[in-house]
């Protein structure tokens, strides 16, 4: 197919996000069951449980769903950028959210500690932050896309924390020409907006690029609503309906190069 540009979603598309977090959280609740004699993957089913009502109960909770930031970015998120005033209730919130989420963890398996609650919601994000994992395969796959395609990084999620996890992967940015955060833009995928926003950046029309990404939701859904081209890459077998239907599904990053031709 003839395209001049591609655009790439960041998390568990480049970047192994969702491993990150699981190890993060394994290191977590390994230390609070060395403590306590808990059972480590309850804890972490726990906590999630716990994190996700604490999230959703907030009144940044619409806004935090339209830019899209899930509850585990919550955990260790600082939200010290983003010019809505959102981004200053999520600032004031987060340290709270965090002890919360943790000590309601705790506490829904009959440990009743908030000391260790607090201490246990310092350590995910120091944990998390140890932990920027990138899939085996991106640096190949951008290699051969540089130079030959615009590149065009479109993210959802927090500016500061975005960009601290393209930080942790210094090697990761420069191969962009451009890199659009929905916390910075004002509005998340799969908005139209943000979509006709990252073509008006690399100058070309719909049918002149392709978004790739591993949500349906976001990624292909916003792609297939302004006539782009649209590839999902379903690295875990994940079986769709036809609600939302991707121009090509992968199951590995490279076979996108077979695509593009």
């Amino acid at each position: 197919m003839a395209k001049k540009a591609v655009l790439f979603d960041l998390d568990d598309t480049l970047l192994w996000d969702d491993r990150s977090v699981k190890e993060a959280f394994e290191a977590t609740c390994n230390k609070a069951s060395a403590a306590t004699g808990v059972d480590a993957g309850a804890l972490e089913e726990s906590v999630r449980r716990e994190a996700r009502a604490l999230y959703e109960s907030y009144e940044t909770f619409p806004f935090t769903k339209m830019i899209g930031i899930n509850p585990f970015e919550g955990l260790w998120a600082n939200f010290l950028e983003g010019d809505q005033v959102d981004f200053r209730k999520l600032q004031q919130l987060a340290p709270g959210y965090r002890r919360e989420a943790w000590t309601r963890g705790l506490k829904a398996l009959g440990v009743d500690d908030a000391a260790l609650g607090a201490e246990l919601a310092e350590l995910f994000p120091a944990e998390r932050r140890k932990r920027p994992i990138v899939y085996e395969e991106t640096f190949r796959v951008l290699d051969r896309l540089k130079g030959k395609y615009k590149l065009l990084l479109l993210t959802n999620g927090s500016p500061d924390l975005q960009k601290e996890k393209l930080a942790g992967v210094p090697e990761l940015a420069p191969y962009f020409d451009t890199i659009i955060i929905s916390g910075e833009f004002g509005e998340g995928k799969p908005a139209a907006p943000i979509f006709r926003h990252a073509l008006e950046r690399l100058g070309i029309e719909p049918e002149d690029g392709i978004m790739v990404g591993d949500k349906l939701t976001t990624d292909i859904l916003g792609a297939n609503t302004i006539g782009m081209t649209s590839v999902w890459i379903n690295r875990h077998g994940v079986v769709r309906t036809d609600e939302i239907v991707p121009t090509h599904e992968i199951k590995h990053l490279e076979e996108l190069l077979a695509l593009l031709g």
